[in-house]
């Protein structure tokens, strides 16, 4: 029993003592805390340190360079990590490059810089990206229409779109809040800004913004946006050089036929999509499916696509996670009808139960964009003045789990997608 015992013991200490990797496990039975994980790893490629992504292998885990200083930080953030010795992740990498095996290792190559378009101070709700990267520890910097019309652009790898409006109708939350002190100050402090940089409306000014976004995307760069961010985004861009917005937002009537003056092939991800003419109707056009939902909260899941990680690398990367069932969730932009969904852009996750794409990605000049609809994975409906997700209670949230596999997606060394 003792030389049973002194032999484990002995193992046990071999392996920390010649350990040359560092295993993060992302799968569910093994991670407890998926969302500081993927911290750990843009701490990892701060400090100069070998990252490979495992995709499909234990749910998408991390392969990482040993290091004294990574192994207390795993300990601090509670993140769980497994020393592996040299011909361990051999073995790994031999069983990943398999062909039978629906498995890649890509290496991820530099810590992105991150930028958040978001208004100063923030609004009466929350954000769900902000809250992944300050719970991750990821470090970012937050950015707004000065910013972006001065190019500032340039010095960031990845940029996620706050829950704006870029139509310059103020999110369409006329009838319910136009006499709510905080939308009097939001349309005041958006005119007062519009005149600041030079324009006669906030709409003008907006698509300048969206314009510059799309020319950021266009020469390389990686966009990331939830609700009604990415619609309206979208929408402006089609109706460039039209007035779609009415008097109570711009002081003048939108102009007639406005609908047939729509540009579809200006835009990113959606075609064909109507105009929601009323301005007392809390909705941008047929592109966002929230009115249309017809499912009971407890069957409202939607399911990951599956790609093969070898072939298609870049959506395997997008949907790694620990389960390919993910709960749904609504907001201003809750999901998105496939028929408006543009032929090459993927939707990669969907709830075929309703028809509808919640999780879609596409290719723009030689830049990304992925769209994700609803407000916030783990609040699912999320109303204005409700107060913000607490992390802690979900450090393994799927749903959040997609938006930092974005975060970590310009890191990646990129292979041409085949499909």
């Amino acid at each position: 029993m003792k030389n049973a015992l002194l032999l484990s013991f002995l193992v046990l200490l071999s392996t920390q003592l010649f350990a040359s990797k560092i295993l993060i496990p992302m799968d569910a039975e093994s991670q407890s805390n998926h969302l500081k994980a993927y911290g750990i790893v843009y701490y990892s490629l701060e400090n100069q340190l070998n990252v490979n992504w495992l995709l499909n292998y234990r749910g998408g885990s991390f392969l990482i360079s040993d290091s004294e200083r990574l192994r207390k930080e795993c300990q601090i953030r509670g993140v769980d990590f497994e020393l592996i010795s040299d011909n361990m992740a051999g073995s790994i990498l031999e069983e990943i490059s398999s062909p039978s095996k629906n498995m890649e290792s890509v290496a991820l190559e530099k810590a992105p810089k991150i930028a958040v378009y978001s208004p100063k101070g923030n609004k009466p709700w929350d954000d769900a990206v902000t809250m992944a990267l300050t719970y991750a520890e990821i470090p970012y910097q937050t950015i707004y229409d000065r910013e972006v019309l001065s190019d500032a652009l340039l010095l960031y790898d990845w940029l996620h779109l706050h829950h704006e409006d870029f139509t310059g109708q103020y999110g369409k939350f006329y009838r319910a809040f136009r006499t709510a002190p905080w939308y009097i100050e939001e349309k005041k402090e958006a005119e007062a800004l519009a005149t600041e940089l030079g324009y006669s409306k906030v709409s003008e000014e907006k698509l300048a913004v969206a314009i510059k976004i799309r020319d950021y995307v266009v020469g390389g760069g990686f966009m990331f946006a939830m609700c009604s961010a990415t619609d309206s985004f979208d929408i402006a861009l089609a109706a460039e050089g039209v007035d779609i917005a009415e008097a109570m937002f711009d002081g003048d009537p939108s102009e007639p036929g406005y609908q047939a003056k729509i540009d579809y092939a200006k835009t990113f991800a959606f075609t064909d999509f109507e105009l929601e003419r009323s301005p007392m109707v809390y909705e941008f056009s047929s592109i966002d499916m929230t009115a249309k939902r017809q499912i009971p909260k407890e069957s409202d899941y939607f399911t990951l696509m599956d790609y093969s990680a070898k072939w298609d690398v870049v959506p395997t990367m997008l949907t790694q996670n620990h389960t390919r069932l993910v709960k749904g969730f609504m907001g201003q932009t809750t999901s998105y009808d496939p028929s408006t969904v543009k032929p090459g852009v993927l939707i990669m996750g969907e709830s075929k139960l309703n028809g509808e794409a919640r999780y879609i990605h596409g290719i723009k000049g030689k830049g990304f964009f992925t769209f994700y609809g609803g407000h916030d994975p783990e609040d699912y409906q999320h109303r204005v003045g409700d107060p913000k997700t607490e992390l802690e209670l979900h450090p393994n949230s799927p749903g959040y789990r997609l938006i930092l596999n974005n975060v970590l997606f310009p890191a990646a060394k990129k292979k041409e997608q085949k499909t």
